[in-house]
Parts: structure tokens; C-alpha cells; sequence
């Protein structure tokens, strides 16, 4: 089995060939596919961590569509003051296809 940690945003996904992961916008070519840099490489019983190793690591993806997260309501209230504030959010994402591991 080979799979490997890559480094997205500010996170880390694990992730296998085949896999849909959805994580921060991520602007791609013209083709729809992206580089992700791998933070960790399992193959099999042999684990690589190495900097220099990882280097030489591709895992590619092609982007499947790009979508809105939900609706995150933030509210402010402060008590005697009559100060109320709302405000929303809703998260730029990517959904990615994970197509090689090399």
C-alpha cells in the first residue's frame, strides 16, 4: 500500500492514488492538474521522511471542481453596551482527485 502526507494550505492530507480530498482554493494550469509537495512517503514497509528524498517525490492531482464551504455565522455581542455585530463567512475550497504517486 502507498500513500502519502502532502502539505495543502495550512494542513496535511493523507492521501492514496484515487483519493478526493477537498481543501483550500488552489489555482491550477490550464489542464487541471497540481503538484502537491509530500511532507511524508510510505511504500510498502519502507517510510520516507527525508527533505532531500521528498524532494524527488511528485504526487499530482486533477482538479475536479471548484465550490463554496458552508456558511459560518459570526456574532459579537457585548453586554450592556447595545453593541451587536454579525457577520458571515463562507471558505474558497478545491476538490482534488489524487491521480499519481511518484
Amino acid at each position: 500500500m502507498v500513500y502519502a502526507v502532502v502539505r495543502s494550505g495550512g494542513r496535511q492530507e493523507k492521501v492514496e492514488v484515487g483519493t478526493i480530498v477537498t481543501m483550500d482554493r488552489i489555482q491550477a494550469d490550464k489542464s487541471g492538474i497540481i503538484t502537491l509537495p509530500a511532507v511524508l512517503l510510505v511504500d510498502g514497509d519502507k517510510i520516507t521522511s527525508d527533505a532531500a528524498s521528498l524532494a524527488k517525490v511528485t504526487v499530482t492531482a486533477e482538479v475536479l471542481e471548484d465550490l463554496r464551504g458552508p456558511k459560518i455565522v459570526i456574532q459579537h455581542y457585548k453586554n450592556k453596551t447595545g453593541y451587536k455585530r454579525r457577520q458571515g463567512h463562507r471558505q474558497e475550497l478545491t476538490r482534488v482527485k489524487v491521480t499519481g504517486i511518484k
